[in-house]
């Protein structure tokens, strides 16, 4: 069991949402966050502060078995990238327990 983290550009979602469809992978959280990465503003100077700008991002969050990993990371990669910097990342987490409230199921079950 694997947690997929993915950051996109807001504009990105619905696409991002219908290639997650299209592999059979329906069920995500979304959050509005906030960060900066590659698109941080660079110092004007050795002695001036840098000032970090933060840019909306979209945050999904995909708990999936193993066998969905690569589809979903790759239905990520197709509808999310662009060859820009901000574009966004994907994390792949180790998922120990997953446990569904309504009916205590486990594991993969849960899923």
């Amino acid at each position: 069991m694997k947690l997929i983290q993915a950051i996109i550009a807001p504009e990105k979602l619905e696409a991002v949402k219908d290639a997650l469809a299209a592999v059979e992978v329906f069920r995500f959280t979304i959050t509005e966050v906030q960060g900066t990465g590659h698109q941080r503003a660079e110092a004007a100077g050795a002695a001036s502060p840098v000032e970090i700008e933060m840019f909306k991002k979209i945050k999904l969050e995909i708990a999936v078995n193993e066998s969905f990993v690569q589809p979903t990371i790759d239905a990520i990669m197709k509808s999310a990238g662009d060859d820009v910097v901000g574009a966004g990342k994907v994390l792949v987490l180790r998922l120990d327990e997953v446990i569904r409230i309504r009916t205590g199921e486990h594991g993969s079950e849960a899923i």
